[in-house]
Parts: C-alpha cells; sequence; structure tokens
C-alpha cells in the first residue's frame, strides 16, 4: 500500500478510468489528505484521467496549481467560500473540465443555473471528509432530479456519485441517472478489483 505508483497501475489493469483523487484541507472538512506534490507525482507515473476532488474552503485560489500538477478534472463544492461561476471559469480556462460538488444536505436545484457551465455534477451520497462511510438513500432523489434537470435542459453533462459505492447502491445510483462512479473501500477491499469494478459498472466509467 505504500507504494503508490503499483496502486494506480492495479486500478489501470482491472479496467477503472479515473483516479479521484480527494484534496483535504483540515478547514472546509475535519480530515487532511493528498495535496500538490503527490498528484505531481502520479501525473509522472500514469497517464489515467485524474478526478480531482477539492473538499477545501478555497478552491479557486488553488485552480491553476492543481491544473499545472496534472489534474485533467476540477470539482469543487458550491458550499465552498469561492464564487460558483468564478471557480468554473477558472477551471475552464486552464483547460481542465469543471465540476461541482454538493454535499448530501444541499438541494439539487443549488446547481441548476451552473448546469450550461459544468463537465459534471458530483453528488456526494455521503458526508465528505471521510471514507467507508455507509450510502445515504436520500441522496438517490436529489441524484433523480439533477439527471432530469440536465436533460430537460437538453445538455451533457455527467452525474457523478461518491460514498458507499458497492455492487448493491451501484445499480440504484444508474437508474437514478449516475453515469460516473466513485468507488474506493469497495474496490481496495475486494479480493479481484477487476470483477469488483465490472460489478459497480454498464458502459460506464468508475
Amino acid at each position: 500500500m505504500l507504494n503508490l505508483g503499483s496502486e494506480v497501475l492495479k486500478l489501470k489493469n482491472s479496467g477503472i478510468e479515473m483516479l479521484h483523487f480527494d484534496v483535504m484541507d483540515g478547514i472546509f472538512v475535519n480530515n487532511i489528505t493528498f495535496g500538490l506534490p503527490i498528484l505531481q507525482q502520479v501525473r509522472k507515473q500514469s497517464d489515467i484521467t485524474l478526478d480531482v476532488h477539492l473538499m477545501i474552503k478555497e478552491p479557486a485560489k488553488y485552480i491553476k496549481r492543481f491544473a499545472e500538477a496534472g489534474a485533467d478534472i476540477i470539482s469543487f463544492h458550491v458550499e465552498s467560500d469561492s464564487d460558483p461561476a468564478e471557480t468554473l471559469k477558472a477551471i475552464r480556462s486552464c483547460g481542465v473540465s469543471p465540476a461541482v460538488a454538493l454535499k448530501p444536505a444541499t438541494p439539487a436545484e443549488t446547481v441548476f443555473d451552473l448546469l450550461p457551465y459544468l463537465d459534471m455534477v458530483l453528488v456526494m451520497t455521503v458526508e465528505p471528509g471521510f471514507g467507508g462511510q455507509s450510502f445515504i438513500p436520500e441522496t438517490v432523489d436529489k441524484i433523480r432530479s439533477i439527471r432530469s434537470k440536465i436533460t430537460e435542459m437538453g445538455l451533457d453533462v455527467n452525474v457523478e456519485v461518491d460514498g458507499g459505492i458497492n455492487s448493491e447502491t451501484a445499480a440504484v445510483v444508474r437508474r437514478a441517472g449516475a453515469n460516473v462512479l466513485v468507488s474506493g473501500s469497495y474496490l481496495f477491499h475486494a479480493a479481484d478489483m477487476a470483477a469488483a469494478a465490472n460489478a459497480l459498472k454498464e458502459d460506464m466509467i468508475c
């Protein structure tokens, strides 16, 4: 587990197309995780798509640095202190795919006006900050509402879910309209990661 390069290679060899990279600052959420130096090293080791999820207080200050470190996708929380429209504009100007994230209690309607400027919406199906939590069933209606609004507006926007995703909850969120699934504990605890990944997806990114 100490060799991050081999773990990333294991993901790719298991048919996983993205590495979801959680960044926590100990302020927006209580935990602290990886930062720019680790992201840079992962980028040097692999061409896997890097989906960088900023759980930080002021994401706008760091967009350029994370883009330069190798992020392919950057998501930030609408509950953060940064202006959503300006932050999305900054991400796009860096040539990176922009996304916003919502905590479980944040209404779906919060992102509706932002949808034309997004490539993806990340719906947290657990409280952000710690892995291994149980899926919150009440978030399914939010996934469904966001997907419905995307369809109504005729947009091509991915709906990503993160938190408590396993073979059972994956089917639930797929039916609600999610097409990008983030899974940590389920995949890394599996005896056969490739088989576990295949159980999560049906023609979608995992």
